[in-house]
């Protein structure tokens, strides 16, 4: 099973011709509503990808809850541990311009509220706990202890931001997931790298002989190490809508590989197909591929 902890949004999309410099108002001719938050992005992933999900986390008592469950629930995973409180949803509002690049605004609502006291008898031995940086970080700490204790792995996501203490729980994790620029603020957190780094530099910096640690370069696709081993896996060429949740994509599909026993090289290219696919379409969740389509393309990889 796999167990995701963490942010459930609803993010109010608006296309833009470029991005905006700071100061400067950039209209755009149209917007769109999408379910959203990362944690809810990543279990929708994982369930499209054939992985059996529960989601634990928050949305408030308002009219944005149910649309930013209703993906999820169509695609049936686990509500029954989503807390409805008092409060906002968490909101976030993202621009895209024309070559599909994003700028990404978010408040939080009642995620700041979810605590790591909810996984209480939920996580168990053999689950695998899949963690974002949209939580505040003492429950991301607390619900990594938890998964410890009850012999359950854990994938940690570094994104949207890695700093702030982060770099101290990765050697509790059996799966580090980052893009480039998370990647560097994790070694410069722990002192041994900085932004010049390259990606091989930075696997030497977060890796541990029990870790699988995997940097995303997007286009470029990934690198990745666990013990000995370093893969290189290149992005297939796709034309690109929209960036917005090909991250969540990945990390959604290499999950449920994991979790059904892939082994390493496998799973990193049905994350690789996931996150290329995800760019075809707007949205983050309804880019998000289902299971034959990433098998189609990972045989391209």
């Amino acid at each position: 099973m796999i167990i995701v902890f963490g942010s459930i949004n609803l993010d109010l999309v608006v296309a833009l011709p470029r991005l905006p410099q700071p100061g400067e108002t950039v209209v755009g001719p149209d917007h769109q509503t999408f379910a959203g938050g990362k944690g809810a992005n990543q279990a929708l992933a994982a369930a499209r990808a054939g992985g059996r999900v529960r989601m634990i986390g928050a949305v408030g008592n308002d009219a944005h809850a149910a649309p930013a469950l209703a993906n999820l629930e169509k695609a049936g995973v686990d509500l029954s541990h989503v807390r409805h409180l008092p409060g906002s949803t968490g909101i976030a509002m993202i621009g895209v311009d024309a070559a599909g690049e994003n700028l990404i605004m978010c408040a939080s609502g009642v995620n700041a509220r979810v605590v790591a006291d909810w996984l209480q008898g939920e996580v168990r031995e053999h689950d695998l706990l899949v963690l974002q940086r949209e939580l505040a970080l003492e429950p991301i700490e607390k619900a990594i202890a938890m998964a410890r204790r009850n012999r359950a792995r854990v994938l940690l996501n570094a994104a949207p931001s890695a700093g702030g203490g982060l770099a101290r729980l990765v050697d509790d994790v059996d799966i580090l997931v980052a893009n480039r620029q998370e990647a560097a603020e994790l070694a410069a957190e722990r002192g041994k790298a900085d932004a010049s780094a390259s990606p091989e530099d930075l696997l030497g910096v977060l890796s541990s002989p029990d870790r699988l640690t995997v940097i995303t370069l997007g286009g470029d696709g990934l690198v990745a190490r666990e013990g000995d081993i370093l893969w290189r896996v290149k992005a297939p060429k796709i034309d690109v809508v929209d960036t917005t949740g090909a991250g969540d994509a990945f990390v959604g599909a290499l999950a449920a590989a994991l979790d059904r026993g892939a082994d390493t090289e496998r799973a990193l290219k049905e994350g690789t197909a996931a996150g290329a696919l995800a760019c075809q379409a707007t949205g983050a969740q309804t880019s998000s591929p289902d299971k034959a389509a990433i098998a189609a393309l990972v045989e391209r990889i």
